[in-house]
């Protein structure tokens, strides 16, 4: 997936940001720097644990962005469906 444009500040944008992650179910902030969020989701049903991270680009104004499993190698396109979510979330902000 590409990254995610955004508008206004580095700042602006992180808030809007954490406000999604925060209202997403079963998710955890497990650090939060000014350009780097690491964030873990577990699954509904087995609870397994997906990691999350985000960096965000002042510059181009672009949050890069990368999801992963920690267990097994097919997730059933549960990672790319939250993230859309999430991207979709954080545009309409």
């Amino acid at each position: 997936m590409e990254p995610i444009p955004y508008t206004g500040s580095q700042d602006e944008a992180r808030r809007r940001l954490l406000a999604v992650l925060r209202a997403w179910p079963r998710t955890r902030i497990v650090a939060d720097e000014p350009d780097y969020l690491h964030v873990e989701c577990r699954s509904a049903i087995f609870r397994f644990v997906d990691d999350m991270e985000f960096a965000f680009d002042a510059e181009s104004r672009l949050l890069h962005f990368r999801s992963a499993s920690r267990v097994g190698s097919f997730d059933w396109g549960v990672n790319r469906k939250r993230m859309e979510g999430i991207r979709r979330r954080f545009l309409l902000g």
